[in-house]
């Protein structure tokens, strides 16, 4: 295992120990110091008021949220880590792939999350039509890109004469937070989504042809910046490929996110026992007659039980052929059903010892076998990262997240909350926005929205100048007028994408003169 990073890998600071490293850092390990650096930044604090899945606000419910899941992913992949260390293959390999330092899938793991906006993925979703419809940014938004954004640009550092920007990481460290190490539309090239069998989440999204990849971590302002960093990896692995500590991040979210959720749900009553009991006995008893099924019809009674389970089974084959196995499919669906319907779901939780109980040795007994299940690929296929789940657990995240896609985020009282979000977070982009506009209140703007402006406006006049196709389709410069309203569409979301959940209703609130409450009581 490497205790002190080449200076390859920590290609912003040319003493990997002191160099660019303010007195503040207290960790001698540039790597310690960079998550020292995420966990201190008002980026991730904030996570502790931006939702998970559902809004908790006014309900009662103990929910995780950004930040407790930010927390769960860390552990877990400094856990992946450990055991990849502990077998002399695994660390040969990851060797060979550039390394694997626990701090960095650490760090990485903590900071993963730091640019998800308000309402979770709900906002998420809606920024992103904002960005590109109203205001043009073919970049859009995107959770992923948006961390990357805050750590290489948006977020400051304790810096003594207040210089730099971004919270100024190492090399491995920014890599390692690249889930997805290309842009939107064009970088690199040629594009991953072109490969014959484009990497998970390069493909354009069904719902809306010709807008690029679906997931990217990186805009197209960041571009240096992504080169930079991956460049320490250049000729270790694909330069559309997670370097090694990203894909134990990515493995490690994954985990977090299969097992958590659940945990929350049941713990609140939303996950009912009858009804996923009922979806998995049907499949499992008529897996035969459901596999001659037509897709017409089945997508027609889908409604019924045991058909979203089929349609799962064939939309792994359909995507994942190279790990699919109808076998262990059916495997994972027994694995589930004996420890969490079984187990976990058969008694409703009554917050007693013995309800809290369950919920711990559900988590932790899943979380371990996972975990035991992490394995190093040297040359993995293109739907997956050098560091996966074996084809067991694999499935058994499918079967996890299955429960809950299907028993909660299909839920239509969850459909009438999330469209409630949607029309609060456009009215605040156009109320903010105009705001903005309004040259008579430059000097009343909130000054970090102010800030966020001057920067948008700043890169963007370089992107012009350099690279015109980041802005245009065809190339061509565009005129003054469309490059501010860029800038404005950045800025404004930049800033909205900063708050949670209850400051972007106290927000709105306030620019729409529903509140007594002064802005500085806010807390913006």
């Amino acid at each position: 295992m490497r205790t002190d990073p080449p200076v390859e890998r920590n290609s912003r600071r040319s003493d990997p120990l002191r160099a660019g490293r303010p007195a503040s850092d207290l960790a001698t390990s540039p790597f310690r110091a960079d998550r020292d650096r995420v966990s201190s930044s008002a980026f991730f604090a904030r996570l502790g008021g931006v939702t998970q899945v559902v809004s908790p606000s006014g309900s009662g419910m103990l929910l995780h949220n950004r930040l407790t899941h930010s927390l769960k992913v860390a552990q877990v992949a400094r856990a992946i880590g450990e055991r990849l260390h502990a077998d002399p293959d695994a660390t040969a390999a990851m060797d060979e792939l550039g390394g694997c330092d626990l701090d960095v899938v650490e760090a990485a793991g903590l900071g993963h999350d730091l640019g998800h906006p308000p309402f979770g993925h709900l906002g998420e979703t809606v920024l992103d039509r904002i960005a590109r419809v109203d205001y043009g940014l073919r970049d859009g938004f995107e959770g992923n890109a948006q961390s990357f954004r805050i750590v290489s640009s948006i977020d400051v550092r304790g810096d003594p004469d207040g210089s730099g920007d971004g919270l100024d990481l190492t090399a491995a460290v920014r890599a390692a937070l690249l889930k997805y190490p290309w842009t939107r539309l064009h970088r690199p090239s040629p594009h991953p989504r072109d490969l014959r069998v484009p990497p998970r989440g390069a493909s354009e999204p069904d719902e809306a042809p010709g807008t690029g990849s679906a997931k990217f971590s990186c805009y197209v302002t960041e571009l240096d910046d992504m080169r930079d960093c991956r460049s320490a990896f250049r000729g270790l692995v694909e330069n559309w490929q997670q370097t090694v500590e990203a894909s134990v991040m990515d493995t490690a979210d994954d985990i977090a996110y299969a097992i958590h959720d659940l945990e929350d749900f049941h713990r609140v009553g939303i996950l009912q026992h009858t009804t996923v009991s009922h979806e998995f006995t049907e499949w499992l008893g008529h897996q035969v007659q459901l596999a001659a099924l037509g897709d017409a019809e089945l997508a027609r009674t889908e409604h019924l039980p045991g058909r979203s389970l089929e349609r799962l089974r064939r939309r792994l084959h359909a995507k994942d052929s190279w790990i699919a196995s109808d076998e262990a499919f059916t495997q994972a669906v027994k694995k589930v059903v004996e420890e969490l319907v079984k187990k976990l779901l058969q008694a409703p939780f009554d917050r007693s010892k013995q309800a809290e109980q369950a919920v711990a040795v559900f988590s932790g007994e899943w979380t371990r076998r996972l975990v035991e299940g992490v394995r190093v690929e040297r040359r993995p296929t293109v739907r997956s990262g050098h560091v996966s789940l074996g084809p067991e657990q694999w499935h058994e995240v499918q079967v996890l997240k299955f429960v809950h896609r299907r028993f909660v985020l299909q839920r239509p009282d969850l459909a009438l909350h999330q469209r409630g979000q949607d029309r609060l977070l456009t009215k605040l982009v156009t109320a903010l926005d105009s705001w903005l506009i309004d040259r008579s209140e430059a000097a009343r703007l909130p000054h970090r929205l102010r800030d966020l402006f001057d920067r948008a406006r700043e890169e963007f006049g370089h992107l012009r100048a350099a690279d015109p196709a980041a802005l245009s389709p065809d190339g061509d410069q565009i005129s003054g007028e469309d490059l501010e309203r860029r800038a404005r569409g950045r800025a404004v979301i930049d800033f909205v994408a900063s708050l949670t959940d209850d400051q972007a209703a106290s927000l709105l609130e306030a620019l729409s003169g529903r509140t007594t409450r002064l802005f500085s009581e806010i807390s913006i």
